[in-house]
């Protein structure tokens, strides 16, 4: 078969596609962002007419492609690992109705915190839904894996967890495809009450669910993924998780048959497997990227007579990603850290694009609030969440997305006055809209900025589901028509909106200020697209 040089995001997306998914759904979120884009740029896509448009947030994107797993067809849902918080009442709730047509759901995580507000492990979302969860090594394994996760989703009619980090996700590999498989036909599910969760039908599927979880500790398509080998004597053995395995193998590969290996990809792992690994050993070390998930099973089973090793007991760092130096430590070898960076290509602070609209709402913002005094302005997830950083020095919150307007209103009922919420435009729809609406039940005064770039630009310029639609969504939530209010965001305009600012922070109610002005990257490239068209056209 054809190969490819591909992104993991990308070799995820190709097998999805080659495996007969009939919908793509998922929120903008890195490092998982190229999954849908990669799709949504597929001319296979095309000619087999796959779903593929982006949705409000990720909870809609899981409930979405439940619904077309109910009529029968595949689905693979894609996100960062902060938005399965978002989607996990449908994605938990989804291991209860169990799935008719495949269904897969990709987490991608982010260890190190490199674009994101946490380093959480979306492995504890498969232990607390009861999933099968697979973790690829590599891009090959991520590709191949793509369609034994359909296989066991329509197996055991459970979604199936497919979690992967940073360094997979954006680093390239060659890899081989497969032939192509036709989509599913619609067919509706053979028990007509299967999705319908009232308790009596909710507490039989979920007891049948339990007993299904544990008998995917020895299903033959995860333990195919588990593997282990062999060492000398007793000495350590070692567990590896997912990419761990890669950082090891640049450590031991001249003497890897030194260490007793078992190597993981799928969860729940064979406890015969583990059990195995560690009657041949001493003690255990355990190289897992996140949390200590298998290492703190392994110390409730066996700190009596087995010493375990990882990063609940220092061995490895607590927080943050591994990498190959880490390892060599853990192993008592010496580690290589590598030259001092050049001062030149040192790390720098992120700050807003030059020209960017984000820039002028909160140059005029800042002269306004010095009259009111600090600590008065909640800012949520987007490029906007740089005015933190100086020469604006203005946001005092950043938590998760939606929680700008949310605070504000918590603030404002505490007593702040004013109190001041700076929110996205794609922000607001994936999350904000609630949040207004309990400002205008209560009147809050609670001043709002959307700051309205027509796209999801912090992740490279998605489409928003905001777009010309921000002031019909206002008035409809109820917003008063007097106190919904437009700016354009440029230095031109900075005394005219700085008036507009002054004028609604001293209004005692609610009120929304639009600062609309099209993002500078998405503006340019559309110039260029353009361009580019008429040149093609001759025009």
């Amino acid at each position: 078969m054809q190969k490819q040089l591909l992104l993991g995001d990308e070799a995820i997306a190709q097998a999805a596609l080659d495996a007969g998914i009939s919908g793509m759904y998922a929120y903008p979120g890195t490092p998982s962002t190229e999954i849908m884009e990669y799709v949504q740029a597929s001319p296979q896509a095309v000619r087999n007419k796959v779903h593929r448009e982006w949705s409000s947030n990720e909870k809609t994107a899981v409930e979405a492609a439940l619904g077309m797993s109910y009529a029968g067809k595949r689905a693979l849902v894609a996100m960062k690992h902060v938005g399965l918080n978002v989607a996990a009442d449908a994605f938990i709730n989804s291991a209860v109705t169990g799935v008719n047509g495949g269904l897969v759901v990709v987490s991608a995580d982010d260890p190190s915190m490199h674009s994101s507000q946490n380093e959480q492990d979306s492995r504890f979302y498969g232990r607390f839904a009861m999933v099968p969860v697979l973790e690829p090594r590599n891009q090959q394994e991520a590709y191949d894996m793509i369609f034994e996760a359909f296989n066991l989703s329509e197996k055991y009619r459970l979604p199936v967890l497919f979690r992967i980090t940073t360094r997979l996700a954006h680093s390239r590999a060659a890899v081989t495809g497969r032939v192509s498989r036709a989509q599913n036909a619609i067919r509706l599910p053979s028990n007509p009450r299967q999705f319908v969760l009232l308790p009596a039908i909710a507490r039989k599927q979920y007891r049948a669910l339990t007993s299904v979880y544990e008998t995917l500790r020895t299903d033959s398509i995860l333990a195919g993924y588990n593997r282990l080998s062999a060492g000398k004597g007793r000495g350590t053995g070692i567990i590896t998780c997912g990419i761990a395995y890669n950082y090891l193998m640049e450590n031991i590969t001249d003497n890897r048959n030194d260490y007793h290996l078992l190597s993981l990809a799928a969860y729940p792992p064979d406890p015969r497997q583990v059990a195995e690994l560690v009657g041949r050993c001493d003690q255990v070390l355990v190289l897992e990227e996140g949390y200590p998930i298998i290492e703190e099973q392994l110390r409730g089973l066996l700190d009596r007579d087995v010493k375990v090793l990882g990063r609940m007991d220092g061995t490895v760092p607590r927080d943050g990603e591994l990498n190959p130096s880490i390892v060599a430590a853990a192993l008592g070898m010496d580690a290589t850290i590598g030259k001092d960076v050049p001062p030149v290509v040192r790390q720098r602070p992120p700050s807003f694009c030059k020209g960017c609209g984000h820039a002028d709402v909160y140059a005029a913002l800042a002269e306004v609030m010095d009259e009111f005094g600090p600590g008065r302005v909640f800012s949520d997830i987007g490029c906007y969440t740089l005015g933190a950083l100086p020469p604006y020095n203005m946001v005092n919150s950043c938590v998760d997305m939606g929680a700008s307007v949310t605070m504000a209103v918590g603030a404002s009922d505490a007593g702040l006055s004013p109190a001041v919420a700076v929110i996205g435009d794609s922000t607001f729809t994936h999350s904000g809209m609630t949040g207004l609406l309990d400002a205008v039940i209560k009147d809050s005064p609670v001043t709002l900025i959307i700051s309205d770039n027509s796209t999801t630009g912090m992740t490279g310029g998605q489409k928003s589901q905001a777009t010309d639609r921000i002031e019909s969504i206002c008035l409809g939530l109820g917003v008063s028509r007097g106190h919904l209010r437009v700016i354009i965001p440029l230095r031109k305009n900075h005394e005219e909106n700085k008036a507009v600012l002054r004028e609604e922070l001293k209004h005692n109610g609610l009120s929304v200020i639009l600062a609309r002005r099209e993002c500078i990257q998405t503006a340019s490239r559309n110039k260029k697209a353009e361009t580019a068209e008429k040149n093609k056209t001759g025009e």
